[in-house]
C-alpha cells in the first residue's frame, strides 16, 4: 500500500471536509471527502485508503451505537417486533425487482445480477458473487454506486423535508464525556473487534463493539455516546472508503456499470420509500425512523445518519443489523435454489 497513495487521498478528504462545511453543506465530515475522493478518482487520481485505519474508526461507530442501548430503550425494543418482520418481505421485493433488471436490462451474468440486486454488505456480496462465478468489480463498484448514492440524496432529504440540521456536532465535546467513560468506551471498541473477529461475527468492527458497549450501557458503566470528536474523524474516513472505491474506473465501466448501479438506486429506493411509508400507516414507527430503517445503505453510513439526525438509533440499526444478517444467510442458499 502506498503511503503516498493514503496522505494524498486524506488531504482530498480533509479539502472536501473544509469545503463542505465552509458552505453550509449537510454531514460536512462524512459527504465532503466522499465526494472530494470520488471526484478525483473518476478524474484518474489513484487514490487509497488504508484498511486497519477504516476498520478502527467503525469501532467508534459500533460503541456509538451500543450506547443508544439504553434500558428505556431496551423495554420499548418488543414493539420493534412487527417493523423487524418487514424486512424479509423487503428483501424479497429487492431481489425481484433488482435481478430482472440487472439480468436483461443492464444485461449481467446471473451471479453478478443476483448478488447485486441483494442490499448487503459490499465485501460479502463480492465474496459470494466471486464464488458463484461473478463478476467481483462490477459487483464492488454496483454496490458502491448504491451506497454512494442513498448516503448522498438521504441527507438532502432529511435536510429539506424534516429540516433537520446536519452540521451540528453529533454529540458532546471530548471535554463533557469523564475519562473514566472514555477509557471503557476504548475498552468495548478494541475488546469487542477483537472477540468479535475472533468468532468469525460479520462485521466484526462495528457488532463486536456495538454488542460490548450495549452490555456497558444497559450497566451504568457507559451513559453516553463517544465524544463528538471521534465520531466526526470516523465519518471523515467512512467517506473516504466509499470515494475511494471509484479509483481506476474506466469510462466503459462507467456507461455500463454506474449507470446500472444508478437505475438500481432508484428502483431501491423507491421500495424503501413504500415499506417506510407502510411502517408509518401501521404505526409503528415517526417518518424518520422508518425510512432511515429501510433505506439500504452501509450499516457504518447509516449509523451515521442515524445518530446526527437525532434518531432512535436502537430502531434504525436493529432493522439494518436483521438485513445484513438475512442476506448473508439466504441469498447464497437461494442462489443455489435458482441455479
Amino acid at each position: 500500500m502506498s503511503v503516498t497513495r493514503i496522505a494524498l487521498t486524506g488531504a482530498i478528504g480533509v479539502a472536501g471536509a473544509i469545503a463542505f462545511q465552509a458552505a453550509g453543506l449537510p454531514l460536512p465530515f462524512l459527504l465532503g471527502p466522499m465526494l472530494a475522493c470520488l471526484l478525483c478518482a473518476l478524474a484518474g487520481v489513484r487514490l487509497a485508503s488504508w484498511p486497519p485505519l477504516t476498520n478502527t474508526m467503525r469501532t467508534i461507530l459500533g460503541v456509538a451505537v451500543g450506547a443508544s442501548f439504553t434500558p428505556a430503550i431496551v423495554g420499548q425494543m418488543g414493539g420493534m417486533m412487527l417493523s423487524l418482520a418487514l424486512v424479509p418481505f423487503f428483501l424479497i421485493v429487492c431481489g425481484a425487482l433488482g435481478y430482472p433488471f440487472f439480468r436483461r436490462m443492464a444485461g449481467f451474468d446471473p451471479a453478478t445480477a443476483f448478488y447485486s440486486s441483494m442490499p448487503g454488505g459490499i465485501q460479502d456480496m463480492m465474496l459470494f458473487g466471486e464464488e458463484a462465478g461473478g463478476d467481483p468489480r462490477a459487483l464492488s463498484l454496483l454496490h458502491a454506486t448504491r451506497i454512494l448514492l442513498i448516503v448522498t440524496i438521504l441527507p438532502v432529504i432529511l435536510w429539506l423535508v424534516w429540516d433537520i440540521d446536519l452540521t451540528q456536532p453529533p454529540g458532546a465535546p471530548i471535554s463533557g464525556v469523564p475519562l473514566v467513560e472514555l477509557g471503557a468506551m476504548v475498552g468495548a471498541g478494541l475488546l469487542g473487534w477483537f472477540l468479535a473477529a475472533r468468532v468469525g461475527l460479520f462485521g466484526a468492527s462495528l457488532l463486536g463493539p456495538m454488542i460490548l458497549a450495549a452490555a456497558l450501557a444497559l450497566s451504568g458503566v457507559i451513559t453516553q455516546r463517544p465524544p463528538a470528536e471521534a465520531i466526526q474523524l470516523a465519518q471523515f474516513f467512512i467517506g473516504i472508503v466509499v470515494g475511494v472505491k471509484y479509483t481506476g474506473v474506466t469510462m466503459a465501466e462507467i456507461r455500463r456499470i454506474l449507470s446500472a448501479g444508478l437505475g438500481h438506486a432508484v428502483i431501491l429506493g423507491a421500495i424503501a420509500f413504500v415499506f417506510a411509508e407502510i411502517a408509518v400507516l401501521l404505526a409503528l414507527a415517526p417518518p424518520l425512523e422508518a425510512i432511515l430503517a429501510f433505506a439500504p445503505g452501509g450499516q457504518a453510513e447509516m449509523s451515521v445518519l442515524a445518530i446526527v439526525a437525532g434518531a432512535d438509533v436502537a430502531y434504525v440499526i436493529a432493522h439494518h443489523v436483521l438485513r445484513i444478517v438475512f442476506v448473508i444467510t439466504c441469498a447464497p442458499i437461494v442462489f443455489r435454489f435458482l441455479r
